[in-house]
């Protein structure tokens, strides 16, 4: 990067007409209208934007329905260089390897090869050469024989440069004995378990030749390595979760040597990358309840004392080149970039201050940063990506993120009390041409829950709001605002991270904005299971209930957590044993906070949605539920998604959910 003022142009790009032209008449004056459901249900027009090293091309995924396509162009004339046809595949992120080989990460919820067990969520990788103008598939299954390796990936692929050719080092899984592969343990990723018999292995491949070669093969299910910009592995990371043990290995004198070790049931020290220094590592381990960054010395083994930066970064930033920590990234409501070269971080700024009163999010750069893809939301921008050109110093808009939303609603931050005191942060979107005042109210709870919400554009509460309702999106404790309010949850689940929702409800009723007897309750995963609380254990505060993907038997939930890992004692198990508070599936307490167990309070309409292909939630959570509502004569509908995951992953099943959902809240809480 260098310094300089951004000046940003007009409304439209040619680029983007030229190459996206059955997306949108994109970038259109911005007009304050309401948007259709069916412009928020479906997926993103444009999404994964992604930069070519050289910054000569882009490449970007467009939808249309639930047909993807990847479009890639030169951004000097605006020309269609390669279209490729992906359907209906769950993609999820692009990348270029080079300026020549972009690489496609797709999932699956079907089990590839010949594994068995347990369903999951399969990662896998493809590679499309733009000279060849071929996708292949990564790892090749044949040319690997006979080691009996599966066709998904395990963890980040690792892009290096090496002897004047570009090598991808893919972690990936192969199998042992002649047994079919079975699941047995889990692993986070997009979601699941991995294996029994199948065990880590790390595979190079050679982008101008193709050829793949075995690098590493693990015992340990969990290992992880860390390849440098020569090609060799310089750190390994294992954790074997039935001893609870961990170590952490570095390359010296030509072999691996354990620099740490210890013992942990779940937060045990993690290696995010190479350090700012040459021959660091970046650790990240729990210290009083909280983060700590650290470097290992990659020389002597040693490791550091705390860095600084931590205090003001919650995740690295890499340099696409030398792959070393050149900053970090700091959430709160929005997301802000610190880099630790003053030029690097005076251009950054220049950016944001372009697009004044705007959120500016990274998405993409080449490498030496001079050309950068920025995703804007603000009142007088929409929600669009832009292409940051730091050599002209000026923006090129390039296209709408969501065909159809022109002016996203106003998202504010908001701060209230708890009934304990503890200070709960939400976000509070208002409906279009609205006085903030006995509005009907919609609240939203997140996932996880060990995520969080932001200021950030987000479809479902936006949708809700432009319907006409005021949408509450609390932070309630266990959310990862930071390690000691997420702890703050531990043992409060279906207990104060329930208050902290219907406190908010309170709150918004004293300030007069929220009108108390027209509040519903709207959520997916731990969301869902929040809606199912809030008619069972916290009766009185809402008027109806939509449960997208909720969990109502604790006890039925966490057996069927240690089936999936084919035995009890398992990562999965304690981590949610940690938010319960509880010793297992055995443990009395899950009685108290299940709604399946609390069907007699329920006195408003319920509304269950759930994916069949769902391997996070079990669909059988919903259909149990409806059951009991159904058999107790509650008022109880249940839509089921076909085809669709926890994530809600596709157009239509989307779209089903969104205006399933509306259609429910408007004859139970309607907001004229």
């Amino acid at each position: 990067m260098t310094d300089g003022v951004v000046r940003h142009r007009g409304q439209r790009s040619c680029f983007v007409r030229s190459v996206v032209p059955v997306v949108a008449a994109l970038i259109a004056a911005i007009s304050a209208r309401s948007a259709s459901l069916e412009d928020y249900g479906r997926l993103p027009s444009i999404e994964n934007v992604s930069l070519s090293p050289d910054g000569t091309r882009v490449a970007f995924v467009r939808t249309n329905g639930d047909a993807r396509v990847v479009s890639i162009g030169a951004l000097a004339d605006g020309k269609i260089l390669s279209v490729l046809q992906v359907g209906d595949e769950k993609l999820r992120s692009l990348e270029w390897a080079d300026d020549a080989h972009l690489l496609i990460v797709t999932s699956t919820t079907a089990a590839p090869f010949h594994i068995k067990g347990p369903e999951r969520e399969w990662v896998q990788l493809r590679v499309y050469d733009m000279d060849k103008h071929r996708a292949y598939d990564v790892p090749d299954l044949p040319q690997l024989a006979p080691v009996q390796v599966m066709n998904v990936l395990r963890g980040e692929v690792m892009v290096r440069r090496v002897a004047d050719h570009t090598a991808l080092f893919v972690p990936s899984l192969y199998g042992e004995g002649g047994e079919a592969p079975r699941l047995l343990r889990h692993q986070p990723a997009v979601g699941g378990a991995l294996e029994h018999v199948l065990k880590p292995i790390l595979i190079r491949v050679n982008l101008d030749t193709g050829r793949e070669t075995v690098v590493e093969q693990a015992r340990d299910p969990d290992t992880q390595w860390l390849v440098d910009d020569t090609g060799e592995v310089v750190a390994e990371q294992d954790y074997e979760d039935r001893s609870q043990s961990w170590a952490m290995q570095v390359r010296r004198g030509g072999h691996m040597e354990v620099a740490l070790s210890g013992h942990a049931g779940l937060d045990f020290p993690r290696l995010l990358g190479f350090g700012p220094q040459p021959d660091t590592l970046l650790m990240r381990s729990f210290e009083d309840d909280a983060p700590v960054w650290r470097l290992l010395s990659l020389t002597d083994g040693t490791l550091g004392p705390p860095m600084a930066e931590r205090k003001v970064m919650d995740t690295p930033i890499e340099d696409r080149l030398t792959h070393r920590m050149i900053g970090g990234v700091h959430f709160d409501d929005d997301s802000h970039y610190l880099f630790f070269e003053p030029a690097m971080q005076a251009s950054w700024d220049s950016i944001v201050r372009a697009f004044k009163g705007a959120r500016v999010q990274f998405v993409s750069a080449s490498s030496d940063n001079q050309k950068i893809v920025v995703r804007i939301e603000g009142a007088s921008f929409g929600y669009q990506y832009s292409l940051i050109d730091l050599t002209t110093h000026k923006a090129e808009p390039l296209g709408d993120v969501y065909h159809g939303i022109t002016a996203p609603l106003e998202t504010q931050r908001i701060t209230y009390p708890a009934a304990d005191g503890l200070d709960i942060p939400a976000y509070l979107t208002l409906p279009r041409d609205h006085a903030a005042k006995a509005l009907p109210l919609i609240v939203l709870p997140h996932g996880g829950p060990a995520l969080h919400d932001s200021a950030d554009f987000d479809w479902w509460s936006q949708a809700l709001a432009d319907q006409g309702y005021g949408v509450l999106r609390p932070n309630y404790r266990g959310s990862t605002l930071s390690r000691r309010f997420q702890t703050a949850g531990f043992t409060q689940w279906g207990r104060k991270m329930q208050t902290d929702l219907s406190d908010g409800v309170r709150y918004l009723v004293k300030q007069g904005i929220a009108d108390p007897a027209r509040v519903c309750i709207v959520g997916d995963g731990y969301g869902g299971y929040a809606a199912l609380a809030g008619v069972t254990l916290d009766p009185g505060v809402y008027r109806c209930a939509v449960a997208v993907a909720g969990v109502s038997d604790l006890k039925g939930f966490l057996n069927w957590v240690s089936d999936k890992q084919e035995r009890s004692d398992n990562p999965a198990r304690r981590f949610w044993d940690r938010y319960l508070g509880v010793s297992g599936p055995g443990d009395p307490v899950l009685e108290q906070i299940s709604p399946i167990r609390h069907i007699q309070a329920v006195t408003v309409p319920v509304l269950l949605i759930h994916g069949k292909d769902d391997t996070m939630v079990p669909f059988e959570q919903s259909q149990e539920m409806y059951d009991a509502l159904r058999a107790a004569h509650k008022d109880v509908q249940l839509v089921v998604l076909e085809h669709e995951d926890h994530w809600l992953s596709r157009s239509a099943t989307r779209l089903q959910m969104l205006e399933s959902s509306v259609a429910f809240l408007r004859a139970h809480n309607p907001p004229d």
